[in-house]
């Protein structure tokens, strides 16, 4: 077939149905197009056919012949300047189908208009068909207009990321992109059920990988059982289709009954999967019920006496309330994804898509029995995570034994499908929670049990957040996990906050409403964090605030609400951190053994270089993403930043004592906080500052009583960490935890059959994460105050910036209708089911 791409014939061998995605990625190289979802749902495969933008994972490759075809990497148009500029991106995985879509919209809106830029909601209209997960939409709204007007269609202006140009023109490369010479696709074969022991796999292969535990028991559906490799995946599947699995079943477990059948017995409970960040709270099991954690109580005794007295005199100022969440899947764009081969020397390689390069290089060498410097591992460029991809996996272990097996590199990328079943979820929560105030309208008395349902895994620690915020009064928090057979949560960006301030900020909201005082003013008197106090201070005097409508005091189909929710999260760090700077003729290039997920570490570190050393932008070269040398953090936990920027300064610092001369080489460390009070923490790597992190969220929406829609118009973020590394990445990333925040509040829940246990939203038609169009317009604030005590005078903004986005959402509905929403997400059913009565 002949065809002809970024202007240069090209012939290729394709069938007439491959999808035209495949066949220019696996064919012809170019990987600008992405096959994320192959629903035609997000965008990221977008290419322009005879000038017009295409879904090309739909699209058969007998469709592109003797057409002209134009990728991301032959674009070159001033869209793609511009999103590099405006920061219209943070993973970048989804940034190619953007420019192309953006390029062609831009065009015909210029023929048309002229140099002007379209109204917002013209441009979330032209790409509505684009989805980012990191939710870097107002750059992208910024980057559109600028590129309307005509300010870049010259060379002007400097790329917000130092990796940006290659990440708009499609060249940068990530796991799902490598393809070694021989390299052969490896597919998982999953469970049918949700709880059986397998009794056999038969499976037309030469080489098959086991997967299963060692008690041969299989607990939900969508589990690994075996893995096999074929020179395409699409023999590959076929393979894996074809497999004959015998199971005797077992019966499955879908919530908390007390006589639902148990899901692990006295010996499996010991290999139980964590759902949380390293933080197993202690506690016994009653079937499969585990818990109660109660450590974080403070006067828990004091607490429930006081409620229980407030209940038995009928008190109004008593607050109860049964909250839920939904389960929240991370589903980044870019897949789970491993490359693996062993070289003649039997060292193993992996390119890698994950946010911790030393711990998977770690915990590889440990897996398979190897001296550390023999585990070699590679993630260029990380399509997101957010707490998803942390260690070594499922894919990483099938990838590994199967190029062993085969003798050949394997590569293993997951589908849409297994993304969103077994690849990490926020697991979903039911918390009962009543509170208390007294006379004068202080916090009295808190009591707080939450039962968190990870599926197979446990390590709920939502209700202990709790204990960190409004003070000291008497607190009774309990922490459960509903063990079920279905698939395992996993750390999602801010782990157990975002529920607990959902139930939390709503009764103190409804605290405030019926002592008819004002919600901040109520906040900021039980809040003793000082840096949040300039936030209240600034939120409590936005118009939107000072003019919101009486709670329930609107009428007609649209009603406009305002709600605020505060929120903390601890200074984390690596206090291990170092940064090795070495020159190389005229060049400074920077090393360490981190990972750029989006959030910007690449240019963090090259602007503390520059900036110690006075060296222009083209002398600085970061180096990250690999092993083999000094120690990095990983990419979780709010702690990359403020662990590598001290690092890189103090390595600065070093080398211009030295002198800039080539060959000179220096290591810095990120020195201890000059107060100390760094708290080791049970996860390698891993130390807890002294202090918090504070945020303020005030969210403006118009609630539709009709059709039970509501819409984020206006969201007010106020955050508190101190000294910004790179106020535009920094903005960029609170921008994306604004929005999945939103999400997190009024769209995704994964829907579990409750019969068979199958993951029902298993495609991104059918579990929503926002698009631009649901992007409301975003300030954000950064309160720089307050961190004196820290080396770098700052902490990270990952977490805080979405965590009580939810409970604003929340409490806004409230102030629109008089209802108020017990359930996430407020789906449109719920709320009119609500308003009506």
């Amino acid at each position: 077939m002949k065809i002809t791409v970024n202007g240069l014939p090209a012939t290729v061998d394709a069938g007439p149905d491959d999808a035209a995605v495949d066949v220019l990625r696996e064919e012809l190289g170019l990987t600008g197009a992405k096959a994320a979802c192959r629903t035609g749902v997000c965008g990221a495969c977008t290419v322009m056919v005879d000038g017009v933008p295409q879904a090309s994972c739909l699209l058969p490759s007998a469709a592109l012949e003797d057409r002209e075809i134009t990728t991301a990497e032959g674009l070159d148009h001033p869209v793609q300047r511009a999103l590099a500029v405006h920061d219209g991106l943070q993973c970048g995985y989804c940034t190619p189908g953007f420019a192309v879509e953006g390029a062609a919209f831009v065009d015909a809106w210029r023929a048309e208009h002229g140099d002007v830029a379209p109204p917002r909601e013209r441009i979330a209209a032209a790409l509505a068909g684009h989805l980012c997960r990191c939710g870097a939409y107002e750059g992208i709204y910024t980057a559109i207009a600028a590129a309307c007007r005509g300010e870049h269609d010259g060379a002007e202006g400097t790329p917000a990321r130092v990796e940006a140009m290659d990440k708009v023109a499609g060249r940068a490369r990530y796991t799902t992109d490598v393809r070694l010479e021989g390299q052969l696709e490896g597919v998982i074969i999953r469970s049918a059920r949700a709880h059986a022991r397998v009794t056999s796999v038969k499976v037309d292969a030469a080489h098959v990988v086991d997967l299963l535990p060692p008690d041969r028991t299989v607990r939900y559906a969508g589990q690994p059982v075996a893995a096999v490799a074929a020179p395409t995946r699409r023999e590959a599947l076929a393979i894996a289709e074809a497999a004959e699995i015998g199971y005797d079943p077992m019966p499955a477990a879908f919530d908390d009954a007390p006589d639902a059948p148990p899901v692990y017995d006295e010996a499996a409970r010991k290999h139980v999967p964590s759902s949380s960040e390293g933080m197993e709270l202690p506690g016994g099991w009653d079937g499969n019920v585990r818990g109660p954690f109660t450590r974080a109580s403070w006067r828990g005794r004091t607490a429930a006496k006081r409620i229980e007295a407030a209940r038995h005199d009928a008190d109004p100022r008593l607050v109860t309330g049964t909250f839920t969440t939904a389960v929240q899947v991370h589903t980044p764009l870019e897949p789970h994804a491993c490359v693996a081969r062993w070289d003649a020397e039997g060292d193993l390689h992996l390119h890698l898509s994950t946010q911790t390069v030393g711990l998977a290089a770690e915990q590889a060498a440990k897996r398979w029995n190897l001296p550390a410097e023999r585990v070699h591992v590679v993630a260029d460029h990380v399509g997101g995570g957010f707490g998803a991809k942390a260690g070594v996996g499922t894919e990483t272990i099938a990838a590994a034994e199967l190029a062993r097996a085969c003798g050949a590199p394997v590569r293993v990328v997951f589908s849409r499908a297994e993304e969103l079943t077994d690849a990490g979820n926020r697991p979903g929560t039911r918390t009962t929670l009543e509170l208390l105030t007294d006379d004068r309208g202080d916090l009295a008395a808190l009591t707080m049990d939450v039962h968190g349902r990870g599926g197979v895994a446990i390590g709920s620690a939502v209700a202990v957040m709790a204990r960190l915020m409004y003070g000291t009064a008497p607190r009774r928090l309990r922490d459960y996990d509903v063990v079920t057979n279905e698939p395992p949560g996993a750390p999602f960006r801010g782990p157990g906050a975002p529920p607990m301030l959902w139930a939390l900020e709503q009764a103190v909201d409804e605290a405030a409403h019926r002592r008819g005082e004002d919600p901040i003013a109520l906040r900021r008197r039980w809040d003793g964090n000082r840096k949040r106090h300039a936030l209240y201070d600034l939120a409590a005097a936005l118009p939107g605030w000072t003019t919101r409508p009486r709670t329930g005091s609107q009428t007609g189909r649209f009603r406009r609400g305002v709600g605020v929710a505060a929120a903390n999260w601890a200074y984390m760090l690596d206090p291990g951190t170092e940064v090795e700077l070495r020159v190389e003729g005229d060049v400074v290039v920077a090393r360490t053994t981190t990972q750029d997920i989006g959030t910007g570490v690449r240019t963090v570190i090259a602007d503390v270089v520059r900036e110690e050393l006075g060296l222009p932008a083209g002398r600085v070269r970061v180096e990250i993403g690999r092993t083999g040398t000094v120690h990095g953090p990983p990419s979780i936990g709010s702690r990359t930043t403020a662990s590598v920027g001290p690092a890189a300064r103090d390595a600065a610092l070093r080398l211009r004592k030295l002198g800039v001369t080539d060959g000179a080489t220096v290591v810095g460390g990120r020195r201890r906080d000059r107060r100390g009070y760094v708290t080791p923490f049970p996860v390698a790597g891993m130390a807890i500052g002294r202090g918090f992190s504070g945020s303020v969220h005030v969210t403006e929406v118009e609630v539709d009583t009709r059709l039970g829609a509501v819409r984020p118009l206006r969201v007010w973020a106020g955050i508190a960490v101190g000294h910004i590394y790179a106020e535009r990445l920094a903005r960029s990333q609170c921008e994306g935890g604004v929005v999945q925040g939103i999400g997190y509040a009024l769209y995704e829940e994964r829907l579990v059959d409750p019969v068979t246990g199958t993951v029902l939203t298993a495609n991104l038609d059918d579990y929503r994460v926002p698009g631009i169009g649901d992007t409301p317009e975003i300030t954000v604030h950064f309160h720089r105050d307050g961190w004196d005590h820290v080396t770098g005078n700052g902490v990270g903004v990952g977490e805080i910036s979405t965590v009580g986005v939810a409970a604003s959402v929340g409490n806004a509905v409230f102030n629109a209708t008089g209802w108020r929403p017990h359930d996430l997400p407020i789906r449109p059913d719920r709320l009119l089911e609500g308003i009506a009565r």
